[in-house]
């Protein structure tokens, strides 16, 4: 007689099942940040297994397993996400370029002090910088004018 029964309530049970499984999916999903949702299926359905057997328990309905297929995402949050990720790029490039830029004029400072201790060196470098501009295709070229030399025109006036 009891068989009978379960089987004459098998749509209730079911439709039942279905509203309390939507519902659990609406609680556990709740509880995560999108890219849990996206990356941890698997304990979403762990999660949903266990609070839907739970609460079957009472009908005489044992939940042995929950499979999320697909998580579907509407059209205008793929677009925010797609935005938010880009931007989360740009900001790490902007950050290892400022770390770039932070080496190099450490680097830059380095040698400008290991040059400015000796007239010579400067004066070397100087000359390399002349050279490696004669021979750049430039139809035009501007030597730089040490400092001292301006003002010593510049007192005469």
């Amino acid at each position: 007689m009891w068989y009978l029964i379960v089987v004459y309530f098998y749509p209730v049970f079911s439709h039942s099942t279905r509203l309390l499984a939507a519902t659990t999916l609406r609680n556990v999903l709740g509880t995560r940040n999108l890219a849990e949702i996206l990356s941890e299926r698997e304990s979403i359905s762990i999660a949903m297994q266990t609070n839907l057997d739970h609460a079957t328990e009472p009908w005489g309905v044992k939940v042995e397993r929950v499979e999320i297929k697909d998580v579907r995402l509407p059209q205008n949050l793929q677009r925010a996400m797609a935005a938010e990720a880009e931007a989360t790029r740009e900001g790490r490039a902007k950050v290892i370029a400022a770390e770039a830029e932070m080496k190099s004029s450490r680097a830059l400072k380095e040698a400008s002090d290991i040059i400015m201790e000796s007239p010579a060196a400067l004066q070397l470098r100087y000359l390399q910088t002349l050279q490696s501009i004669s021979q750049e295709k430039n139809s035009t070229v501007i030597f730089p004018i040490p400092i001292d030399i301006i003002s010593a025109f510049m007192k005469k006036k």
